[in-house]
């Protein structure tokens, strides 16, 4: 059992080594942070309506938390991945595009997934 503990707390230190030592250029902020910002607006994108408002608050909270460029390409290339996965008939593009506009927030770049994430700045 010990040896067991003793394993688990190597790891750990080694975790917390390759994290501290990782470049500050990288993205901080992953997909599955992108996800859970943005499941609220699900239903909008897929069947129109109301924007709720739990998917601005997502938005703006994404937002402000994408203050780099290499953020902004992180979130950018999640969108990305998460709509290429989707077909298309399930979800309005057009609506997704319009999400940042009727949110109040300003983004960079579409939200396509014809855009280029590494123009993104």
């Amino acid at each position: 059992m010990a040896s067991s503990v003793v394993s688990k707390l190597a790891c750990f230190v080694f975790a917390c080594i390759v994290v501290s030592s990782a470049p500050m250029a990288e993205a901080e902020i992953q997909c599955g942070q992108v996800v859970r910002y943005l499941t609220p607006c699900i239903s909008y994108v897929a069947n129109g309506g109301t924007v709720p408002a739990e998917c601005c608050s997502g938005i703006k909270s994404l937002y402000s938390l994408a203050q780099t460029t290499a953020d902004r390409q992180s979130v950018c290339k999640c969108l990305k991945q998460a709509v290429s996965g989707v077909p298309y008939t399930a979800f309005n593009l057009g609506l997704a595009a319009g999400l940042p506009n009727k949110c109040g927030v300003n983004i960079p770049y579409k939200i396509s997934p014809s855009t280029d994430c590494s123009n993104v700045k």
